[in-house]
């Protein structure tokens, strides 16, 4: 924490500790958990919707490729409702067959 003035600044450590608790308390280390995940999750959706755009397809093709609704394809190409079977199901649509590069999580097998 800083002072300026009358006012007091804290940066983002500072504030997950005062309210998460330090590096290696369970709660911390749950909340770290689970952003990693939301990372993870993203990023597989992120691969998704770059696959999707690169074979031209809009949301709504893709979803009938995979028997789901375009909102389905929304949910998973934001990071949301990703399952194994869910990302399974969109990249075979998509024609993906081997491995995916996918940034920052490396190589996936899909099958």
């Amino acid at each position: 924490m800083r002072q300026v003035g009358d006012i007091k600044l804290y940066d983002f450590e500072e504030l997950l500790t005062e309210d998460l608790g330090a590096i290696g308390t369970p709660e911390r280390d749950e909340f770290e958990r689970s952003v990693d995940e939301a990372v993870h999750a993203y990023r597989v959706g992120e691969a998704i919707r770059q696959a999707r755009e690169a074979k031209n397809l809009t949301q709504a093709e893709l979803g009938e490729k995979m028997g789901v609704q375009r909102s389905q394809v929304c949910r998973l190409e934001s990071g949301k409702s990703i399952t194994l079977n869910s990302m399974m199901r969109a990249f075979r649509a998509l024609g993906v067959q081997c491995a995916l590069d996918m940034k920052g999580i490396g190589r996936v097998a899909l099958w």
